[in-house]
Order: C-alpha cells, then structure tokens, then sequence
C-alpha cells in the first residue's frame, strides 16, 4: 500500500472486539490518509468491493489507493506498513513463514469470532 495514497478500511463495529480494534488502530495510526467504512452503518459500502457483507463481518478489508483489496492478515499488515511504532511488525508478517502461520491463526480466529458474533446477536 502506498504511503501516500489513500486507503480504505471496511470493519464491522457490530463486533465488540473489531470495533475495538479499530479503534485502537485508529489512535495509532493519527492522521493518515485512512477512509475507515464501518459496514454495520453502511452495508451498502461492500458494494465498492464486490463482495457479501458477511466477508467483511468474518474479516477486515483494506483496499489500498490502487484498488486492490487485502483480507485478514494482508489488510493488517497494510495497515501496520503505515503505522508509526508497527512498522516492524508488518516487515515481521510480510516473511513467508510466518505470514502462513499467521493467516491460519487469524482464519481460525476469525471464523470463531464471527460465529460467536452471529451466536449473540450482534447482527
């Protein structure tokens, strides 16, 4: 993802722990040039990817200023490769080892929440 361009961030705030999170992420990053899309207030958004809803409920999205989309782990470290302080970790998640290793932990992770989320209601 460019450092200079514009990047858009599709989260689910219905979940406890995503909006969290990206709030966090948030703080973090200040200022960047962040567009942050919460799909709960606007489901219509996930149009722009051409993509379900529900891909976003399961995971976070990030298209970058070129129009591509990163999912789960990638989105993240987009958005770590833009942030002050995480830069190192997203180098850290970008090594072919545990990049794998990372993508299966936050599938995993990703599926129990969102079937957790679907469980209590939350949409």
């Amino acid at each position: 993802m460019s450092d200079t361009g514009k990047a858009t961030v599709y989260y689910n705030s219905a979940c406890p722990v995503c909006r969290s999170g990206v709030a966090a992420q948030q703080g973090a990053m200040g200022a960047c040039e962040i567009e942050w899309i919460d799909v709960h207030a606007n489901p219509e958004a996930v149009r722009a990817l051409g993509i379900d809803i529900e891909a976003v409920r399961e995971k976070l999205h990030v298209r970058d200023a070129d129009g591509r989309v990163q999912v789960g782990t990638d989105a993240f470290g987009a958005l770590w490769s833009r942030t002050r302080g995480l830069r190192w970790l997203a180098r850290l998640l970008a090594l072919p080892g545990v990049r794998s290793l990372a993508q299966r932990a936050y599938d995993a992770f990703a599926r129990r929440l969102y079937r957790w989320n679907r469980r209590h209601g939350h949409w």
